[in-house]
């Protein structure tokens, strides 16, 4: 059964990357976030019937905050508009850079220190984006689009991997006493709240929108939003969290092959080459201090419901 949560998790991530791509031109990216969290909120409310309710602190409540403007709103705003201009397989490759940020910012806003690889790694994930930016500029030369047009969906897919890191940092201090389904419920509740402004656009866009995008919607609140955070948090309190956090690697060879398949686009030559650097990047990043310095600093897992940290996030 960790298997099969494993497989359903990454799969339906990946796959999150290719919706958004397809329901893009007919939804806007604040619209399209707005849609799917509302069938998420819904969905997820029912996992909360019959369990119990742990009241937060002030304090837990305004971490919670900061988790749902950052994760579900911010987040998922930025990541649709990065799509408008960058293909799935991209986004995905700048967006899975995520775990070092993580880890870094635990080093530094938590305490656990920036050791010798995490460093190393970070600074190879880096030079991968940047190939990627060279490698989707000369491909928007190429087909005379404008010149910064790639630039500018970088941008969009780096600022989601940032407010991405942010929400996972908070979510990290809330679920030491609260279950992962309040959570992950309260976080997509306040997403919908952050993201109400485009409800007006996102009713005059359905009425014009055809079917197939409004199906997208409802997949992207079903399946990536509800159903995926749940089998990550089930595979997620039988595995160690950075153990886990490497199945979600794979992600952006998945989307890169479902992308080709949805829509014939495929990443260019150098845009590949970079993703894999920033994959070397994430696994340099990974390599563990001594033995002595690990069972000094290890602590017992919490749950995060998204790829853990190179370097102690599981404590």
């Amino acid at each position: 059964m960790v298997v099969v949560a494993i497989v359903v998790t990454v799969i339906a991530w990946a796959s999150a990357f290719v919706v958004i791509r397809g329901v893009g031109p007919y939804i806007g990216g604040g619209e399209l976030a707005l849609g799917r969290l509302l069938v998420g909120t819904a969905l997820l409310s029912l996992l909360l019937i019959r369990r119990p309710w742990v009241r937060p602190t002030g304090r837990e409540w305004l971490l919670i905050l900061l988790f749902g403007v950052a994760w579900f709103g911010a987040y998922n705003v930025t990541l649709n508009i990065a799509e408008h201009t960058l293909d799935a397989g991209t986004t995905s490759m700048i967006v899975n850079i995520g775990p070092i940020l993580i880890a870094l910012g635990a080093g530094v806003f938590l305490g656990e220190g920036v050791p010798k690889w995490l460093a190393i790694g970070a600074g190879i994930a880096f030079g991968g984006v940047v190939l990627i930016g060279v490698g989707t500029g000369a491909a928007g030369l190429s087909s005379g689009a404008e010149a910064d047009t790639g630039g500018v969906g970088i941008l969009w897919a780096l600022t989601a991997a940032v407010t991405y890191t942010i929400g996972v940092l908070c979510q990290k201090r809330i679920m030491r006493r609260i279950p992962a389904t309040q959570v992950t419920w309260l976080g997509c509740a306040i997403g919908v709240v952050v993201c109400l402004p485009f409800a007006g656009s996102l009713l005059a866009q359905l009425q014009a929108a055809p079917p197939s995008a409004i199906l997208g919607i409802l997949y992207l609140g079903a399946i990536p939003t509800s159903l995926a955070f749940t089998t990550w948090g089930y595979a997620l309190s039988r595995l160690p969290a950075g153990q886990l956090g490497v199945t979600t690697y794979v992600v952006p060879a998945i989307v890169v092959l479902m992308g080709w398949l949805a829509f014939g686009e495929i990443p260019t030559l150098l845009a590949i080459i970079g993703g894999v650097i920033c994959l070397v990047g994430v696994a340099v990043s990974r390599r563990r201090v001594p033995d002595v310095v690990v069972a000094a600093s290890a602590g017992p897992a919490s749950a995060p419901s998204v790829p853990a940290a190179p370097q102690n996030l599981s404590q």
